[in-house]
């Protein structure tokens, strides 16, 4: 079901309101894209799904909340992932460490529409190429889904001073659900300090499990206050 962006605002802002009065700093993204895509698939039913993301930081520590439209074959039409992490830096590596929560509202009637996830990135510059090793697990993830995991080698480089191409790698296994393999390619381009827009081809290697794990050119657009 769309909604306007104004409802994503309001929803990302709320939902972070009890944390961010002890923030040192505080940020706010809104966007919109062609389709939401999640871990490689489509997950909006190939529909626009305007989107919207609250942080606060305090020193390396952060917390975020996420709000996007999203529609799935389970009934949910809304996805919001909460989340508290860490940023250290230590032998010229960033590290990201983070706990969140996903919740897929509108899921039907004993569908397990609520779970936790543990993630951790590393991110490094290697030459001009900026990469990021991710780890994604759930112990009991979405509907069916028990033990999963994702990982994912990403690349970055620059090639103008606003512009830059990027290209992932991903492999998910899933105990309950379909493993598969994903990867995407794309170029984001700053329009002003404030707007930026990206424009990406995603696809996997498992078509026959249906549409949300075909290929899919998405473009988004995302406004940073």
């Amino acid at each position: 079901m769309f909604r306007s962006s104004a409802f994503f605002v309001v929803a990302a802002v709320g939902l972070a309101a009890p944390i961010t009065s002890q923030a040192q700093s505080f940020g706010l993204d809104v966007g919109v894209a062609s389709q939401y895509v999640g871990k490689g698939l489509g997950k909006s039913n190939q529909d626009v799904a305007p989107f919207a993301k609250a942080e606060a930081s305090f020193g390396e520590g952060y917390a975020s909340v996420f709000v996007s439209d999203a529609a799935g074959s389970q009934g949910y039409d809304l996805e919001i992932v909460s989340m508290v992490g860490w940023r250290p830096k230590a032998g010229g590596f960033t590290f990201d460490l983070g706990v969140m929560n996903r919740d897929l509202p509108g899921s039907r009637a004993g569908v397990d529409k609520n779970y936790w996830e543990y993630q951790a990135d590393a991110s490094r510059k290697l030459g001009p190429v900026a990469t990021r090793l991710r780890v994604n697990y759930s112990p009991d993830g979405f509907a069916a889904t028990k033990e999963a995991w994702w990982l994912e080698l990403q690349g970055t480089v620059s090639v103008a001073a606003k512009t830059k191409i990027s290209a992932a790698v991903a492999n998910r296994m899933a105990d309950g659900g379909v493993d598969y393999n994903a990867w995407n390619v794309g170029a984001k381009q700053k329009l002003t300090d404030a707007l930026a827009f990206d424009l990406r081809w995603y696809d996997t290697d498992r078509h026959s499990a249906g549409e949300p794990y075909e290929g899919r050119l998405v473009a988004a657009a995302t406004y940073s206050f």
